[in-house]
C-alpha cells in the first residue's frame, strides 16, 4: 500500500519514464489512498459504477458494491458516456518556473491533467484537451475511448512552455468553441489580469458549463523567501531586476495574497470551484477535488 501511495508525490512521479505510466500510477495511488481515507466510499464510483437512479433496472445493481458501502450502484457498460469534460492547460512561459527541489509548474500541471484524463476515461466519460499560451496551440475534442487517451497523453508528454501569457483571451476563445456543455477543468498559474481572467471564467458559466479552476503555483511564488541579494528575470519579457527580497517580502506577500483572494472570491460568487495547488502538493488533492465535483453534478 505504501508503495502505491508514493506515486502521489510530484518528485517521485517526475522520475517515471513516460506520461502513460505517470497517469496510471498516480490514479492507482489515489485509489489506494481512498481506501484508507474517510472518503473510501468514493472508490467504487469512478471505475465501472454510478449511483442507482429511479427507473434503472434492478438486475443491473451491483450487490457486492452494496455490501461494501450500503449504497446502491449500477454497473456501467462501455458505450455509456456520462459527461463531456474539457481539460485546459496553460503552457505559457511563466509555467516554466521551478524553485530548488520542486518540479516546474508545467510539469506538475501536465501530470495532474494526465491523471484526470485517465480517471475520466475510466469513468466512461468523454475527455478533451486544450493547450494554450498567447493563443490556443492544441485542441482535442472530448472522446471516451482508451485509444484516444493515448493521444491526449502524448500531447501532454511533449508539451513545452511557449510564449507570453494570454489566459483571458485564450479562455474566451475556448469557451466559444465548446458546443456541448460539460465540466471544464483549467490548470494555470493565472498570471494575467485578474479581472479579465474572471470575465473569461464567467464565459464558461454563462454557457452552462461546470468549472473547476486549479491554480498551480511554486511555493516560492507565495513565500518569496529568497534570502539576501537576488537577480530576478521575467520569464516572458526577459527583463532583469537586482534587489534584496527581504526588504519587499511583506509587501509582496500582501499583494500576492490579494491576488489569490480575488480569484477565490470571484470563483465562489460565480459558482466556480477553486483549488490552490503548489508544485509540492500531493496529487490526491486535485483528484479528490475533481471527484467531489463530479459526484455533485451527476
Amino acid at each position: 500500500m505504501e508503495e502505491a501511495l508514493k506515486y502521489l508525490k510530484p518528485e517521485v512521479v517526475a522520475q517515471l519514464a513516460n506520461m502513460e505510466l505517470r497517469a496510471r500510477l498516480v490514479v492507482e495511488g489515489f485509489i489506494t489512498g481512498l481506501h484508507k481515507s474517510p472518503y473510501h466510499g468514493f472508490s467504487v464510483e469512478f471505475t465501472e459504477h454510478r449511483p442507482y437512479m429511479p427507473g434503472d433496472e434492478i438486475k443491473h445493481i451491483d450487490w457486492k458494491a452494496y455490501g461494501k458501502t450500503d449504497r446502491y450502484y449500477i454497473k456501467q457498460f462501455e458505450e455509456e458516456t456520462n459527461l463531456k469534460s474539457y481539460v485546459i492547460l496553460d503552457a505559457s512561459k511563466s509555467m516554466e518556473y521551478a524553485s530548488n527541489g520542486n518540479v516546474r509548474k508545467i510539469e506538475y500541471a501536465s501530470y495532474v491533467a494526465a491523471a484526470l484524463a485517465y480517471l475520466m476515461i475510466e469513468q466512461r466519460d468523454a475527455v478533451g484537451l486544450t493547450i494554450y499560451d498567447e493563443q490556443v496551440r492544441t485542441s482535442l475534442p472530448p472522446r471516451a475511448t482508451k485509444l484516444y487517451l493515448k493521444q491526449i497523453l502524448k500531447e501532454l508528454e511533449n508539451v513545452k512552455p511557449g510564449n507570453k501569457t494570454g489566459t483571458a483571451q485564450s479562455l474566451h476563445e475556448i469557451a466559444d468553441r465548446i458546443k456541448r456543455r460539460g465540466l471544464v477543468v483549467i490548470l494555470s498559474d493565472l498570471f494575467d489580469d485578474p479581472k479579465q481572467v474572471t470575465t473569461a471564467l464567467k464565459h464558461f458559466r454563462h454557457k452552462g458549463n461546470e468549472v473547476i479552476v486549479m491554480q498551480v503555483l511554486d511555493p516560492m511564488e507565495r513565500s518569496f523567501a529568497f534570502g539576501s541579494d537576488a537577480l530576478f528575470k521575467d520569464m516572458e519579457t526577459r527583463d532583469e531586476l537586482v534587489t534584496q527580497p527581504w526588504h519587499i517580502q511583506k509587501a509582496y506577500q500582501s499583494s500576492f495574497h490579494e491576488f489569490l483572494e480575488h480569484y477565490k472570491r470571484e470563483c465562489r460568487e460565480n459558482a466556480i470551484d477553486y483549488v490552490l495547488l503548489e508544485t509540492s502538493t500531493p496529487f490526491d488533492k486535485s483528484l479528490f477535488e475533481y471527484l467531489n465535483k463530479r459526484r455533485r453534478i451527476q
